[in-house]
């Protein structure tokens, strides 16, 4: 089931009917089975557009397709979507088994279904030995791979998520991704997720969509799209970013696309070295424009260094 977003536009009205535009003429097409990234900071329109997908907010202009019907007027319970909240929406008088077969029993699920679904779904977010917990005595990182958890345990057709990842330790987020991701694949799930973590976009989508001010300004491939961003805002979104005036032309460089080299005419002083782990990244001058190269080694203040462009890479 394809999802199709047609011209979707929402307009939110303050008391003093002050007009905020949060999206505007959206137009995304979401391939069945397919994971499509929404990129950008906070208060682009990512949120708004998932809300819209799952009913929960009315878009102003535009229409919404599942497949071919449209159900841009269609009650959020009859969209079979599963949504993961940003603030989780967990109940928090219900323990962590509950809370994820919360929906399974409004679906009249067998007794014996529910505890499949849950089980699997505990075990996909390394929850196992936490039924009969409580919500409210968990991490905020612990609550939301209930909420992950509680979506899948539905068995959606599409499943939309807002920043999951966001409060979970970095030492499980990366397990919990593959897991997630691998999971959606497996049993061909649409996923719509939106995320300002380069490493969602970039990882995992099949497609990705970069969102400015409230506008689609990109839409290809991660692959297609970090390589050639259209425009600095773009390319900032995924690593540090030089934008270098060379021979009368503007150019996009991100820190691996300079190296330093033994002799060149684009000579640069450097200002500072910040330890990245297995690199260091190299914050210099060059022609009054700050550059950043990623280096092997720390540089000393003031050291002279020839660069080279190395867009290959």
């Amino acid at each position: 089931m394809d999802i199709k977003l047609d011209s979707i536009t929402k307009i939110f009205q303050a008391k003093d009917k002050a007009e905020t535009v949060a999206v505007k003429d959206l137009d995304i097409v979401i391939p069945s089975g397919k994971l499509v990234g929404l990129l950008g900071p906070s208060g682009c329109g990512k949120s708004t557009t998932l809300y819209m997908i799952a009913g929960l907010l009315e878009p102003n202009g535009g229409r919404i397709y599942f497949g071919d019907e449209d159900v841009t007027d269609m009650a959020p319970e009859d969209r079979g979507i599963g949504l993961v909240f940003q603030n989780y929406a967990l109940f928090p008088h219900l323990n962590v088994f509950e809370n994820i077969a919360f929906g399974l029993r409004i679906s009249k699920k067998t007794e014996v279904e529910i505890n499949e679904l849950v089980s699997y779904a505990l075990k996909l977010v390394k929850l196992v030995g936490f039924e009969k917990r409580s919500v409210k005595k968990m991490s905020g990182g612990q609550q939301q791979r209930v909420a992950i958890a509680r979506a899948l345990a539905k068995e959606p057709e599409l499943l939309l998520l807002d920043e999951p990842f966001g409060q979970i330790d970095n030492f499980k987020k990366n397990t919990l991704r593959r897991n997630l991701f691998g999971y959606l694949k497996e049993k061909n799930i649409s996923c719509i997720i939106a995320t300002h973590d380069k490493n969602d976009a970039l990882s995992f989508a099949d497609k990705l969509i970069i969102i400015k001010n409230n506008k689609m300004v990109a839409n290809d491939s991660p692959r297609a799209i970090y390589k050639n961003p259209k425009e600095k805002y773009i390319a900032a979104l995924f690593d540090d970013v030089n934008e270098l005036t060379l021979n009368n032309e503007s150019i996009l460089l991100y820190p691996d696309q300079l190296k330093i080299t033994d002799q060149s005419a684009m000579i640069a002083t450097v200002l500072k070295s910040y330890f990245k782990g297995s690199y260091w990244l190299i914050e210099a001058m060059f022609n009054d424009q700050k550059v950043f190269v990623n280096h092997f080694k720390e540089l000393k203040t003031r050291t002279k260094i020839h660069l080279k462009i190395s867009k290959d890479s």
